[in-house]
């Protein structure tokens, strides 16, 4: 077996050993506004939205989990078996193994297979050179591709890259390059206003805003290598309200996505309500899947759409792109965080 493909049976070995209960994501700091006189018919509110040219049964997404080993294939069959099911959107997780090594494309070619109409995401490192990023595109027929941003995952490792000086310039071509939208990725630490800035200098309209509070990948490679750094900067990076907030005060009209501990259909409503045009999630869909079954995380989508309806209903929205307007109030660490930074919160 190769180091990456241990790499990848560890990580899941160690996020199924890590604490189930994330940390805050700051979504308890953002609280929707009730509207008690709604008005508006369950049957008539809609949650589809449009992604990557396709219809989608809400604006939620299964994340970048994993691939890259005949065991791991099991995982992104169900995964994507799931998405096509419930008419939500699918990421695997990085690629990096199959552009190495042919043998290993199989895990990552099954997500189109078991769901050919959908929509599925390559996923590779930000520092792919562009023609390998062609490549996983390809090997998926993806309708859009992440570039992850981990450097602190990588300085925990390791075997983990020091070098992300052509970051920039990487992502720049492959945004100018690529047919297809390329939405740059952090995978738990959150995209500053600063980083936003820079990706937006760069022609990048779509990101994902990876913030911290779901899965801890510090902790995980804590887990992998207990002499390292990790324990060190436990807690580091941005929530994701946060930095959903800081990403937007960069000045650039981003297509984004909210990640990092969403876990029920209001948080993908306050999601939407902080301008997200969808919501990512990847720990809690796969342990539902490892932990339980098949048929529970097909529940446990269908149930966060019917937690995001009654959000909607609540809030007098009675489409997504209103919902993107309903009134909300930041409270708590995350309204600290805005007014110590300059940031807007409205």
């Amino acid at each position: 077996m190769g180091r990456y493909q241990r790499r990848k049976l560890e990580h899941i070995k160690y996020f199924l050993q890590s604490d189930s209960e994330p940390g805050s994501n700051g979504m308890d700091d953002i609280c929707l506004v009730h509207q008690a006189l709604s008005c508006l018919n369950w049957q008539q509110v809609d949650t589809a939205v449009n992604f990557c040219g396709k219809r989608l049964s809400m604006p939620v997404m299964i994340n970048a989990i994993t691939g890259g080993a005949d065991s791991l294939a099991v995982i992104n069959r169900q995964l994507a078996r799931a998405a096509a099911e419930t008419g939500v959107a699918m990421a695997v997780g990085s690629q990096k193994i199959a552009l190495d090594d042919y043998a290993a494309d199989e895990s990552f070619r099954v997500t189109r297979q078991e769901n050919p109409d959908g929509v599925i995401l390559a996923n590779v490192n930000a520092l792919t050179p562009v023609a390998d990023v062609q490549r996983a595109v390809e090997m998926l027929d993806a309708d859009g591709v992440q570039l992850h941003l981990n450097p602190a995952q990588e300085l925990s490792m390791a075997e983990g890259d020091r070098d992300f000086s052509r970051s920039a310039a990487n992502i720049a071509a492959a945004v100018r390059e690529l047919s297809v939208p390329v939405i740059v990725k952090e995978v738990g630490f959150g995209i500053s206003r600063e980083t936003a800035v820079a990706l937006g200098e760069v022609g990048v309209r779509w990101v994902d805003v990876g913030g911290r509070g779901g899965t801890d990948f510090l902790k995980i490679e804590g887990l992998r290598f207990p002499e390292g750094m990790a324990q060190t900067f436990s807690g580091w990076g941005l929530p994701t309200a946060v930095s959903m907030l800081e990403t937007k005060a960069s000045g650039y009209p981003f297509n984004l996505v909210a990640s990092g501990g969403i876990i029920t259909g209001l948080e993908v409503a306050k999601a939407v309500a902080l301008g997200a045009d969808m919501a990512g999630m990847a720990g809690v869909p796969l342990r539902i899947l490892l932990n339980e079954s098949y048929g529970k995380l097909i529940e446990y989508l269908q149930r966060l759409q019917t937690e995001l309806i009654t959000a909607m209903m609540l809030t007098g929205a009675d489409n997504i792109g209103k919902l993107s307007r309903v009134p909300m109030v930041i409270t708590g660490d995350t309204r600290e965080w805005c007014l110590s930074r300059g940031i807007s919160m409205s």
